[in-house]
């Protein structure tokens, strides 16, 4: 196992971490905690050393196994962290009561690594204002957290004013080949890097995405490698080679998972790809875009919509859809992440455009987003969208603390 310091702590940490996002299930949709128990034991007594979960993971019941699971010995060879729910904070007693019971659920008495969920520039904003520095400040000071970081799902510029508002310790970033322009980005990690931020990525292989099921026309380039690879591999080293990246989060769902990437690890090193290697990933991430039913880059140029829709992320999850499948787990996504759960109370749905027009002079592909959102809306709202709404709000959201 690769290790990599944290900047401003010195932590060595094994550059692959443990997400416990997508643990292995029964039929029941309940974690199969004999697998997963065996999976993550294996991981940590092969080197893994960083296990990263969050409050509405596995409809809540991600912290309380891993309280179980990493009992007996195993929380004292890890770095735990997990993250709070900032939707759901209302005032400031909301955030200490959050934490506190975080610390019951993971059974613990205290978090290596929290984060703040799931932020964007709104909700960086309204929590913020809630005084959530100060209680950073305290629950640092009473050593019921260690280090303190943010998970980011906003716009570029807006990760700057992030980076900016506090003495952040670290933050996690999605960040893949291709999501090299999306979100926080390229630019994101070199800003944060440059504040001595350590930095976690999230959706190395897009949830999976880049890994099965393959298009043929991505296959066919990847066999032209000098040495033969698996698609997690590839996009997994794609993220080491940048040396300004800690740890790489894996949400493993099958033992063989972390099998393979616990061998991807050992070879993680940073500035370690061939020129060669890189243009072969540089095709392939190139042929995913040409795959793509919808051009968007995700500049967001066309940003921000007069009616608060959210064209780029509407535009990403209906090209996730056509690329890889998966309609229902998207519906649900949608949303969650559109609906005004996981980003604060504003929706963003495709179904608010007038058709104002603002964004297409803005677009610098030109596409016709008007009428591309209306396809958005065919494929992911309808008559059902309140109740998928309601479910969201459920599975996200549980508040029984």
């Amino acid at each position: 196992m690769l290790y990599r310091k944290m900047p401003k702590n010195g932590d060595k940490l094994s550059i692959i971490g443990f997400g416990a996002m997508r643990l292995p299930t029964k039929q029941d949709g309940s974690i199969d905690e004999e697998k997963a128990t065996q999976m993550i034991h294996y991981a940590i007594d092969n080197g893994v050393n960083y296990i990263d979960t969050a409050w509405p993971y596995h409809m809540g019941e991600s912290e309380p196994f891993l309280g179980r699971v990493l009992a007996e010995g195993y929380r004292e060879k890890v770095k735990l962290a997990t993250k709070m729910p900032q939707w759901m904070v209302k005032n400031l007693d909301d955030m200490d009561s959050f934490l506190n019971k975080q610390l019951e659920r993971l059974n613990t008495d205290h978090i290596d690594y929290y984060l703040l969920h799931s932020l964007v520039g709104s909700s960086w904003k309204t929590i913020r204002d809630l005084g959530v520095n100060d209680f950073l400040d305290r629950a640092k000071a009473d050593g019921r957290i260690i280090n303190a970081g943010f998970s980011y799902h906003g716009n570029g510029e807006d990760f700057k004013d992030v980076v900016d508002g506090y003495d952040w310790d670290f933050c996690q970033i999605q960040y893949n080949f291709l999501d090299e322009d999306i979100q926080a980005g390229r630019k994101g990690l070199e800003y944060a890097a440059s504040h001595d931020l350590g930095v976690v990525i999230m959706e190395p292989l897009r949830g999976g995405n880049l890994t099965a099921p393959v298009p043929c026309e991505i296959m066919d380039i990847w066999k032209e490698a000098d040495i033969m690879r698996s698609p997690a591999e590839w996009a997994l080293r794609w993220v080491w080679n940048h040396p300004d990246v800690t740890v790489v989060l894996s949400g493993m769902t099958e033992p063989y998972h972390v099998e393979e990437n616990l061998k991807s690890a050992e070879e993680g090193l940073a500035d370690s790809l061939t020129a060669k290697e890189l243009k072969l990933i540089d095709r392939v991430a190139d042929k995913y875009r040409e795959l793509m039913t919808i051009n968007c880059t995700g500049c967001r140029y066309c940003m921000p919509c007069p009616q608060a829709v959210d064209i780029p992320a509407c535009f990403e999850t209906y090209n996730n859809l056509y690329m890889f499948g998966g309609k229902d787990r998207l519906m649900i996504m949608y949303a969650a992440k559109l609906g005004g759960i996981l980003r604060g109370a504003e929706r963003n749905l495709a179904s608010q455009c007038v058709q104002c027009g603002q964004c297409l002079n803005a677009c610098p592909q030109h596409l016709p987003i008007p009428q591309l959102l209306e396809r958005v809306v065919e494929e992911f709202e309808g008559q059902d969208m309140e109740k998928r709404i309601e479910f969201a709000k459920q599975l996200f959201a549980n508040d029984n603390f």
